[in-house]
C-alpha cells in the first residue's frame, strides 16, 4: 500500500527542485534564489521547522498565488508572504538583512486572524507565487530592484515554462484545484487567466487586490478590503466583481 506524503514533505521537496533550478535571463534581468544562496541551510532549517508545524498532515488546501518574492522578502526566507518576526517567534530563527513591507504583513495577519487564526489558515491554504523565485534588475543607477515576471513579454517568455511546471508541481501536493486565489487583480491576474485557459489547472480563479496596493492607496478602504479577503476564503463560491 502507498503511503501518502505529507503536505509538508511535499512543499519541501519543491523547495530541494527550486534549489537545483538554473534559470539564466537576459539583459540586467537575473534570478533571486534563496534555496541555493550563501544561506541555504539556514533557509533550509526555518523552512523545515515552519511546514512541519502547519502542513504536516494530509489536509487538501486551496492555492493562494502572488506574483513572484520581493528580492528581500520571500526571496531571502523562503517562506512566501511571511513576516521575519514572525518567523522569529515561529522558528527562534533571526533572519539578518530581511526586509518586508510591514503594512502589506500586517494586512495579511489580519486575513488570517479574521479567518481564525494562523493555524486554521494554514490548514486550509497554501500561499505561494506564480514565479515561485524572485527576479531582479539592475536599474540605471546600478542598484537592485524587484522585477515581476510579467514586466515585459520578453521576460514573460523566458519563464512561461517554469512557471507552468512549478504550477503543476504544487497542484500535485494536494491541491483542491475548484478555486485559486490570485493575490494582484491586474497583470498577475490577467497572466494566470490566460495560463489557465490553455492547461485548466483550476475551474475558477479569484482576483485579490495586493495588500501593498491597499495599504499604499487605499488605506482608508481597509476593513472593506478585508471583509472582501475573509468573504472570498470563507465562501469558496465568490465571484469578481
Amino acid at each position: 500500500m502507498k503511503i501518502q506524503k505529507k503536505f509538508s514533505d511535499c512543499v519541501l521537496e519543491f523547495n530541494g527542485w527550486l534549489s537545483n533550478t538554473s534559470l539564466e535571463l537576459f539583459d540586467n534581468y537575473s534570478i533571486s534564489n534563496p534555496f541555493n544562496d550563501k544561506n541555504k541551510e539556514q533557509i533550509k532549517e526555518i523552512t523545515t521547522m515552519f511546514y512541519k508545524k502547519y502542513y504536516n498532515d494530509n489536509n487538501k488546501r486551496y492555492l493562494i498565488l502572488g506574483s513572484s518574492p520581493a528580492r528581500r522578502g520571500t526571496a531571502i526566507t523562503g517562506i512566501p508572504f511571511e513576516d521575519a518576526n514572525h518567523l522569529y517567534k515561529e522558528t527562534g530563527i533571526m533572519i539578518d538583512n530581511f526586509y518586508i513591507n510591514k503594512s502589506s504583513s500586517n494586512f495579511l495577519y489580519d486575513v488570517m486572524e479574521n479567518y481564525g487564526g494562523c493555524k486554521k489558515f494554514y490548514s486550509d491554504f497554501f500561499m505561494n507565487f506564480v514565479c515561485p523565485l524572485g527576479i531582479v534588475n539592475i536599474n540605471s543607477k546600478g542598484n537592485e530592484v524587484n522585477s515581476n515576471y510579467y514586466e515585459n513579454k520578453k521576460l514573460e517568455n523566458a519563464l512561461y515554462n517554469f512557471i507552468v511546471e512549478s504550477l503543476e508541481k504544487q497542484i500535485s501536493f494536494g491541491i483542491d484545484t475548484s478555486v485559486c486565489f490570485c493575490i494582484g487583480s491586474g497583470e498577475n491576474f490577467k497572466f494566470l487567466t490566460k495560463i489557465n485557459e490553455q492547461y485548466h489547472f483550476f475551474d475558477k480563479i479569484i482576483a485579490l487586490e495586493h495588500p501593498r496596493f491597499i495599504m499604499q492607496y487605499n488605506s482608508k478602504d481597509r476593513n472593506k478590503y478585508l471583509d472582501k479577503y475573509k468573504n472570498a476564503l470563507n465562501n469558496r463560491n465568490y465571484q469578481n466583481e
